[in-house]
């Protein structure tokens, strides 16, 4: 066993095959499967780390890229890593910065030894290379650090989405040799696009690093559900089964059944604070937007299953008022709100593994929350 990390299957649902598991980390255990509030830029937008705690967050997921334009990861290092930072205590994931490079940056310059872009905030060029990116997370002090690796979006042809797999793979070699401290996990990265047999290769190719964890990434970015559920599919009885299996970027009630489903035992997403920002609730029963005329006069509760202090405590008369109003505290309610639900649902999920009726829970939640 690693001194620091650890991974145990609990229980494996005899129905589904869906699985609970426990994620040993430097700063504490993790009930699998979960999902990860992502606080980009060392926060999740208007919470603290106390709310954080109090909906049953597990674990956080923050970015290097941002973190590296802004303040910098010498300022996070000087001031004792990014838990002394941020001000929490629990373990903290680092996206590696690969999908913003790509997605926020147009002018970059990509080849084997590194890619060259533009900072997003002002234009300033920059270098990265995996063992740049491997530095930074270092600097972090995050438990768990992704590899540097090259997303391609739903669209990409064959040819390109194979020289992603290829660099990919050569980036998660020079990560590994540069990642020298044992209090961090790397977690190598799984691309291929909706291309089976790239998918494959690309997980042959990561399968020598994997230490405890491995992640699969490039889904989520524009291709049909169906095609994501595909690949998930593919590769499900394939992944390192005393590893847990962290899907990138997906975090939407349905795509976390369906990733539970599928062998996935890690998720975060931006979905839940940013479509809380802009006025709209999962609810036991779908999503609401609460800002619509017919929550006017509507004084219940927002969610009545729901136990986080914005279902407690307001109404959705009150809530559709600050968010109208473009009140600070309508986007944080709704963000307590909508953090609390995903975290409950995957409370709920692992409570139905153990009891080996994943399935019909399954069934319950989309007879009444829709698919």
């Amino acid at each position: 066993m690693d001194k620091f990390f650890d991974f145990k299957t609990t229980h494996i649902d005899k129905n589904s095959g869906a699985r609970t598991g426990i994620f040993k980390t430097p700063h504490g255990e993790i009930e699998t499967p979960i999902f990860m509030p992502v606080g980009t830029q060392a926060t999740v937008k208007s919470l603290t780390p106390e709310d954080l705690k109090k909906i049953g967050t597990q674990i956080l997921l923050s970015n290097t890229y941002h973190l590296y334009l802004r303040p910098g990861n010498e300022i996070i290092k000087k001031a004792g890593g990014l838990h002394n930072f941020m001000h929490w205590d629990k373990p903290i994931l680092t996206d590696s910065g690969g999908f913003q490079v790509f997605s926020l940056s147009d002018l970059r310059k990509v080849n084997d030894e590194s890619v060259e872009f533009k900072s997003h905030l002002n234009g300033e060029k920059h270098i990265m290379t995996p063992e740049k990116c491997i530095a930074i997370q270092n600097d972090l002090g995050s438990d768990i650090v992704m590899q540097l690796d090259v997303c391609t979006e739903y669209g990409t042809n064959y040819e390109q989405s194979e020289k992603a797999v290829e660099r990919t793979a050569l980036w998660l070699e020079k990560c590994f040799k540069a990642q020298k401290n044992k209090q961090q996990m790397l977690f190598p990265i799984v691309q291929g696009n909706v291309f089976p047999d790239l998918r494959l290769k690309s997980l042959e190719m990561a399968k020598p690093y994997v230490k405890c964890g491995i992640a699969i990434g490039g889904l989520s970015v524009g291709e049909p559900k169906e095609k994501m559920y595909e690949m998930l599919e593919l590769l499900k009885d394939k992944l390192p089964q005393d590893s847990p299996h962290y899907l990138m970027g997906v975090g939407s009630p349905d795509c976390l059944f369906e990733g539970v489903l599928r062998g996935v035992d890690m998720f975060d997403c931006v979905l839940a604070t940013r479509i809380a920002r802009n006025g709209t609730a999962f609810t036991s029963h779908g999503k609401i937007v609460i800002k619509n005329a017919q929550y006017k006069e509507d004084f219940s509760s927002l969610d009545d299953e729901c136990d986080c202090e914005c279902c407690k405590n307001y109404t959705r008369s009150y809530l559709r008022h600050l968010v109208n109003a473009g009140e600070i505290l309508g986007a944080r309610l709704l963000s307590i709100h909508n953090l609390r639900f995903l975290l409950k649902l995957m409370e709920n999920i692992r409570k139905s593994i153990h009891e080996d009726r994943f399935l019909e829970y399954r069934e319950e939640f989309y007879n009444k929350y829709g698919k």
